[in-house]
């Protein structure tokens, strides 16, 4: 039986007087701080100050704590040692893959599959991980991550985007493989294109950071500039050049709520086995793969080929030939490779950006590929300009200033 439209609002009317309860409303002091840091005055403040503890945080417990503190004696005092010694068949090409140098005195410059292949996931990346998704649910679980996409929206319209794309950037920052598949939340084929590019070249992943920070704590935060400055050049010059629109943000911000201990287990748990399963078989294929390729001596063919470029063009060693064929296995893995190489400390920026910016590994290349093959070439078709771009123009700066 059809309803007259008189009818129909007397059925919803008087099914909320059935279900609603009216009551007076108590503005709380919650209430009250969740609105304060949603506004720009109170709330950019808070945000900046939220970030820098995350940063705190996440360095002082993943490099100080976990890795420099325990790992790293545990690694290269206890089991770097003991290998080199039992392994059979010391100086044959099995001892190299598996164990590395035997002359290295730590599992950096070993980079045998038994050596930094289990270092690099279990010794630095992991606490990093871990530590990296337990302040995100948390932040998540507060309801922080909603104010914190508003209080962007403004910067973030600028290079064609809106502020749920905080949630992709910062989720990037642990692994690019679930930060690919959040760009879904972006409305039109213009914003998934721009942040999935953006992400794929310019984001470090949380193990790349575990790494850059056990290996150049001095000048990592350079190489963070550099990469944010790109990721807001090429996002605005990305937005210029692709046809599409930008639709304004709708979204819903929930009061502050306690997480639930359950929930952050369960969160982190996921996340950081998820890691595992991906990185490891990863990190242990790409030293196997590197190694080979040493041995058969594919890198020094590949570097005398490549030597005018990266000497000319980008002014780093021929040597970053290999690290660059790693990256597309683990970046953190690539980066890893680079503190075994002798360069100046300009060179090893430079290094390390080009590593960041190269090919996305390829956990997050196959994830690329399921979002679309056109977005793909697309994607890759950018990186490989900014690669050269980019690269050149550190150089560029380098030598300007009388350094490079």
């Amino acid at each position: 039986m059809e309803l007259t439209v008189d009818k129909r609002w007397n059925l919803i009317e008087r099914i909320s007087k059935e279900t609603v309860t009216f009551g007076r409303y108590r503005h709380t002091l919650k209430d009250a701080i969740g609105e304060l840091t949603v506004k720009p005055l109170m709330g950019i403040p808070v945000a900046i100050a939220v970030l820098y503890g995350f940063w705190s945080v996440f360095c002082s417990f993943a490099g100080t704590l976990c890795t420099d503190g325990f790992l790293v004696k545990l690694f290269d005092a206890r089991w770097l040692p003991w290998i080199q010694a039992n392994f059979p068949g010391k100086g044959s090409w099995l001892y190299y893959i598996l164990v590395g140098d035997p002359l290295a005195d730590n599992c950096f410059e070993a980079f045998g599959v038994l050596t930094s292949g289990l270092f690099v996931p279990f010794g630095v990346v992991l606490p990093a991980v871990f530590i990296f998704y337990l302040m995100l649910t948390l932040l998540e679980d507060i309801g922080y991550m909603p104010r914190l996409a508003v209080l962007i929206d403004t910067v973030l319209h600028k290079i064609g985007l809106h502020g749920y794309a905080i949630v992709p950037t910062i989720l990037s920052l642990g692994c690019n493989v679930p930060a690919v598949t959040a760009t879904r939340i972006l409305e039109t084929k213009k914003q998934r294109f721009i942040m999935m590019t953006l992400l794929a070249i310019f984001i470090p992943c949380g193990a790349q950071l575990g790494i850059m920070q056990e290996v150049i704590p001095d000048t990592m935060g350079l190489v963070l500039l550099y990469l944010l400055i790109g990721y807001f050049i090429f996002g605005f010059v990305l937005n210029k050049a692709i046809p599409g629109r930008c639709p304004e943000i709708l979204i819903d911000v929930p009061s502050y709520q306690m997480p639930t201990r359950r929930n952050v287990e369960r969160k982190v748990w996921m996340r950081t086995s998820g890691f595992l399963k991906t990185a490891v078989p990863f990190v242990l294929l790409g030293c196997l793969v590197v190694n080979v390729l040493y041995l058969a001596g594919v890198i020094s063919w590949l570097g005398d080929v490549f030597s005018p470029i990266f000497i000319s063009w980008f002014g780093v060693p021929k040597a970053t030939v290999g690290p660059l064929i790693a990256a597309f296995l683990r970046k953190d893995l690539a980066v890893a490779q680079l503190s075994a190489i002798e360069m100046t400390k300009y060179q090893m920026i430079t290094s390390v950006v080009l590593v960041s910016i190269y090919f996305p590994c390829v956990a997050t290349f196959v994830m690329m590929l399921k979002e679309g093959w056109r977005e793909l070439l697309g994607s890759l078709g950018v990186l490989v300009a900014v690669v050269f771009l980019y690269g050149g123009l550190l150089h560029l700066i380098w030598t300007l200033m009388g350094v490079g």
